[in-house]
């Protein structure tokens, strides 16, 4: 179909910009949304799920999104809720990283989740390198999303279910 070309095509500079370039912007807004619906949502259940919640909040959504999707078997929106999946993890891994300097701006309070939960497990010094792998494994599932949403696009023949 014409608009998923479009959209894929669109899509392309976009996803080249969120693995090398990455930087806080328009989607991460609704992306904190869910953020901090998760810290509410799990409050109740102990600290250490309200801090996970946040984190788990922000990627539960575009993965539930997708899901939802591939039940009804519209590949292509799935997919790109692949890649909505894989920019939120992006955010998570830039926050992350944050966790021993502690200088990207807080919402919700004065606690950074991610330096709460690392210092907690002896990770703290780790948070870097952490932050890094999550962006490179959120890097190669943006551009699979991608590229199997253009396979869609052009109509390109499936061999297998994904």
């Amino acid at each position: 179909m014409v608009w998923q070309r479009i959209t894929v095509g669109a899509l392309v500079p976009y996803v080249a910009w969120l693995v090398f370039g990455y930087r806080w912007h328009f989607l991460d807004g609704v992306n904190l949304l869910f953020h901090e619906a998760g810290h509410a949502i799990l409050s109740p259940f102990g600290a250490w799920l309200h801090m996970l919640g946040g984190t788990l909040g922000q990627l539960f959504f575009p993965a539930a999104c997708a899901f939802q999707f591939w039940r009804e078997e519209r590949r292509f929106e799935a997919w790109i809720c692949g890649i909505w999946l894989a920019e939120s993890t992006m955010y998570m891994a830039e926050y992350l990283g944050d966790a021993r300097a502690m200088a990207l701006p807080l919402v919700g309070g004065d606690v950074h989740d991610w330096h709460w939960m690392l210092s907690r497990l002896g990770l703290l010094d780790w948070c870097t390198p952490i932050a890094w792998v999550l962006h490179a494994a959120a890097s190669v599932a943006a551009v699979f999303s991608l590229v199997r949403a253009g396979q869609l696009a052009l109509g390109a023949p499936s061999r297998s279910a994904l």
